[in-house]
């Protein structure tokens, strides 16, 4: 039932933000299912270790500075 939905977002030009992360979730498994496979280890490793230093960047130049802040009482400790 979903492939239906993608195909008739496809259609419209526009793909949700599920359907996009469920490609790209089984791309990524597809690739390391096919380097454990193929005993590729080394080059796996260094996908891993590009793939962290690419999160840790995001996470450092994330913006957290302007996050909500509209329940900040909620988890001030009682006393």
């Amino acid at each position: 039932m979903w492939t239906t939905n993608l195909f008739m977002t496809a259609k419209q030009g526009k793909i949700s933000r599920r359907s996009t992360a469920l490609i790209w979730l089984i791309g990524v498994a597809i690739v390391i299912g096919t380097l454990i496979y193929l005993e590729q280890i080394a080059i796996l490793y260094v996908l891993a270790t590009m793939s962290l230093v690419a999160l840790l960047l995001i996470v450092a130049f994330a913006d957290l500075e302007n996050v909500g802040r509209e329940n900040l009482e909620n988890f001030s400790s009682e006393q």
